[in-house]
């Protein structure tokens, strides 16, 4: 059922996406020519898949207590951290997408909701090493695979938070205005939105999010159109994996579902 209901949904998406020259828009149209469609940095990417390596040659297990939706390719609790690296970690053509979006936009404070080992947190260090990273993770197994990363690949600008999002996170948000938030930790409809209104009170008209996993279910289908309607969001780009949001406000309200 699950197969069906993704191979539809791209192929929905397929029908309604555009590339660069179906753009209109000067913001996004520079976005896809000189970030989406550019080349990822060599030395970036070689350490990316180093890091990759490194986990999928540890054939250790853990214990995951997932907070969020769970898994729909595990069907245990105790994963080793080589099948979480290769199922459940950023593919590689996220991860240098990721590492493209954070050079281009220089965001020197990210949030990242769900660290789980850390493969999308090394994306957004890579791309901008001198940023301030802040990432929670609810599991005390997976987190600390994540830390232990982090020091043997000596990634300094990170704070990795093991807590439950709806513990920490109000302080976090508090304390910090945040120039990129990267969700990845929940794929539920009222976790999702919960947590994005909860973050509307840290950002500035130059903040972006992005949301992982947008078409994974008919649930964030819906919760994506949710998003988009918000009225703070200006523009919107569904990358079919991500749905990217701006609040620009000097722009027009405008949706573009565009293939990278």
């Amino acid at each position: 059922m699950y197969m069906w209901f993704q191979i539809k949904s791209y192929f929905l998406f397929l029908i309604k996406s555009t590339n660069k020259h179906g753009v209109h828009s000067p913001f996004v149209f520079n976005l896809v020519t000189k970030c989406f469609n550019a080349k990822t940095n060599s030395q970036k990417l070689k350490q990316i898949n180093s890091i990759r390596n490194y986990f999928y040659k540890n054939k250790t297990s853990i214990v995951v207590n997932d907070f969020g939706k769970g898994s729909k390719i595990f069907k245990s609790e105790t994963r080793k951290i080589a099948k979480i690296a290769k199922i459940a970690g950023i593919n590689k053509k996220r991860a240098a997408l990721l590492i493209r979006i954070v050079e281009y936009f220089n965001p020197n404070t990210i949030l990242e909701l769900g660290t789980s080992i850390g493969l999308g947190t090394a994306a957004l260090s890579l791309g901008n090493p001198n940023s301030k990273i802040t990432t929670i993770e609810g599991c005390k197994n997976t987190a600390k695979v994540a830390q232990e990363m982090f020091r043997e690949f000596n990634i300094s600008n990170i704070k990795l938070v093991n807590n439950d999002f709806n513990i920490c996170l109000p302080s976090i948000l508090k304390e910090n205005t945040f120039d990129l938030i990267y969700f990845d930790g929940n794929h539920q409809k009222e976790a999702t939105l919960f947590y994005f209104n909860q973050c509307l009170s840290s950002i500035h008209p130059n903040s972006i999010f992005i949301f992982d996993d947008i078409n994974w279910s008919k649930e964030m289908q819906e919760t994506w159109k949710k998003i988009k309607n918000h009225p703070k969001v200006t523009v919107t780009i569904n990358t079919y994996f991500w749905g990217i949001v701006f609040f620009r406000t000097e722009q027009a309200k405008q949706h573009f579902t565009i293939r990278v």
